[in-house]
C-alpha cells in the first residue's frame, strides 16, 4: 500500500473532499474543502475525480515521506511552494514523488487554504458518506482527527498515465462579492442594506473554517435581530446584535436564529475563503439568475481546465497560446508581485 508519512504540518491541516451531503436535516454540517477551485483543479492535475479527498492546509504547509510510492501531487489554491526532494513543482503542474522522497508544501504566502491532491485520493475511511474532517461534529479524517505529525495516510493508487499540466489556468471573479438578498433582507432597514452593499468590511481575527465575523460598520435591522431558527446554506451572511455580519462556510451550524441579509453566490466563496484577517471586501447584489449564470460559468470554466490538461514535457504550441486568455481575471491589485495566482499548482 503506498502511504504518506507525516513529518510535519500546521494545526490548521485536514483531509478534505467534496463534502459530506445529505445529513443537514440531522444537523451534521457539510465540511468540505473551503476552496473548491483548488480541490477540483489539484484532483484534475493528479488524474482523480474533481471531489476526491485530498490534504488541505491552513496558511501553513507541511512535509510528508512517501513510502510504498510512487504517489503522483498537485497542489493549488492560496499561493505556496510545492517541492519533491527539495526540487521546485512548477505552477499548474502535477509531479511523481517515488518510494522514500519527500514532498514539502511551504507557508502561503497570500491567502489561506492550499489543497494537496495525490493519485487515488488519500484513502481514509468515510463517514456519513464523506472522507472529510469536521471538527466541531468528529467526523472524518484519519480516526476523526486533524492530519498530526506521525500519522500515515492511505493512498488510493499509484499514479496512471504521464505527469500533467494545465495549460489553461483556472479564473476566478474579481472586484466586490455577489451576493442574492435574503432570505430575511426584510428584518433590515434601507440604510441597513445600503450600508451592507455600500461599505467596505474586513475579515476579523475570528475567522475559521465554520465562518469569518467581518468588522465595519454596523448593519441597522428593522425588526430585531432573532428569529425563528432556520436553514442555513454555505455563504449564509447572518447580521447579530452587533450589527456586523458573519459569513457561515464548510464547517457551519445547519440552523441559526440571526437574520440573513444576503448570501455569496456560491462561484465568489472560492475567492472569499481565501481572505486572510484585515482583508478589505465590498458586496454588490445580484439577482438569483445572475447567481445561477454565475455557477454555470464557474463549471464551464473548469471543464475548459480539464480540457486543456497536457502531459507535461510536451510544451506550449503558438496556436493553443493564440486561442487562450492567460491574463483576463487574474489582475489583483492586492496580490504580491511576480507570483502565480491562487488556485494555480504552486
Amino acid at each position: 500500500m503506498i502511504r504518506l508519512l507525516v513529518k510535519d504540518c500546521g494545526a490548521g491541516t485536514t483531509i478534505q473532499d467534496g463534502g459530506r451531503f445529505g445529513y443537514q436535516r440531522y444537523g451534521v454540517g457539510p465540511a468540505g474543502a473551503m476552496d473548491r477551485i483548488a480541490l477540483a483543479v489539484a484532483n484534475m492535475l493528479v488524474g482523480n475525480a474533481p471531489g476526491e479527498a485530498a490534504i488541505e492546509f491552513t496558511v501553513l504547509g507541511g512535509s510528508f515521506v512517501v513510502e510504498g510510492g510512487p504517489a503522483r501531487v498537485a497542489l493549488a489554491g492560496a499561493y505556496a511552494d510545492l517541492k519533491i526532494d527539495g526540487e521546485a513543482v512548477p505552477p499548474l503542474t502535477s509531479a511523481t514523488a517515488l518510494d522514500g522522497q519527500s514532498i514539502t508544501v511551504g507557508a502561503a504566502r497570500a491567502g489561506t487554504f492550499m489543497v494537496l491532491a495525490v493519485s487515488g485520493g488519500v484513502a481514509v475511511k468515510t463517514d456519513l458518506g464523506s472522507r472529510s474532517f469536521h471538527l466541531r461534529g468528529g467526523l472524518g479524517g484519519l480516526d476523526r482527527s486533524p492530519v498530526r505529525p506521525g500519522q500515515v495516510l492511505p493512498v488510493g493508487g499509484s499514479p496512471q498515465g504521464p505527469d500533467l499540466v494545465a495549460t489553461v489556468p483556472p479564473q476566478v471573479s474579481a472586484g466586490a462579492f455577489r451576493v442574492v438578498l435574503g432570505p430575511q433582507d426584510d428584518y433590515f432597514t434601507p440604510a441597513g442594506i445600503a450600508t451592507f452593499l455600500g461599505e467596505t468590511y474586513r475579515v476579523s481575527a475570528e475567522a475559521d473554517r465554520m465562518g469569518y465575523r467581518l468588522n465595519g460598520p454596523a448593519i441597522e435591522h428593522g425588526k430585531g435581530f432573532n428569529i425563528v431558527s432556520d436553514g442555513i446554506v454555505t455563504g449564509s451572511v447572518q447580521v447579530p446584535g452587533s450589527g456586523e455580519p458573519i459569513v457561515l462556510l464548510a464547517d457551519r451550524q445547519t440552523t441559526g436564529g440571526y437574520p440573513k441579509i444576503a448570501t455569496i453566490v456560491s462561484a465568489d466563496l472560492p475567492r472569499f475563503v481565501q481572505q486572510r484577517p484585515g482583508g478589505e471586501m465590498r458586496f454588490t447584489a445580484v439577482t438569483l439568475a445572475e447567481a445561477i449564470a454565475a455557477a454555470r460559468e464557474q463549471a464551464a470554466m473548469l471543464e475548459a481546465v480539464r480540457a486543456g490538461l497536457k502531459p507535461v514535457g510536451l510544451g506550449f504550441d503558438t496556436e493553443h497560446l493564440l486561442s487562450v486568455n492567460l491574463v483576463d481575471g487574474w489582475v489583483d491589485a492586492n496580490a504580491p508581485p511576480a507570483e502565480p495566482p491562487l488556485h494555480s499548482a504552486a
